[in-house]
């Protein structure tokens, strides 16, 4: 990672801290996240608008991901881990390949909807959501 793209994610998470300390967003904020991401953070903000994040928590271990909807016609869901992971094809073709991206509009919104805590959750147990994983 360079230097420019570590201090964009330092930034980044100054401003997802104090948004999750507020419990919104303010313009301003939205303004920052917008500069720093780009169009992925307008996408983001359209998808949770539209209610396109959940949250699947298993139990008994309190472990999480979050199911992102896709915008294309199909409505795919996405496994995220907001700060790490996506399976959509951006992440692995713009992030992870290309290094042209910081992250993908899946994970800004699952990152947004649980910082505003504005998303559906969902409890399952934990062979469950270790099914889920198993199809990474």
């Amino acid at each position: 990672m360079s230097i420019a793209a570590g201090v964009a994610l330092g930034v980044a998470d100054a401003v997802w801290e104090q948004i999750k300390a507020a419990g919104h967003a303010t313009d301003e904020h939205l303004s920052i996240l917008e500069h720093l991401f780009g169009k992925n953070m307008l996408r983001a903000c359209k998808i949770l608008d539209e209610g396109g994040v959940r949250r699947v928590t298993g139990a008994p271990s309190g472990r999480s991901l979050f199911l992102v909807m896709g915008e294309s016609k199909r409505k795919e869901e996405y496994i995220c881990f907001p700060e790490h992971l996506c399976t959509c094809y951006s992440f692995f073709y713009d992030i992870v390949g290309r290094g042209e991206q910081l992250c993908c509009k899946h994970q800004l919104a699952a990152r947004l909807a649980e910082a505003v805590g504005q998303h559906q959750e969902m409890e399952v147990t934990d062979e469950e959501l270790a099914h889920m994983l198993a199809k990474l």
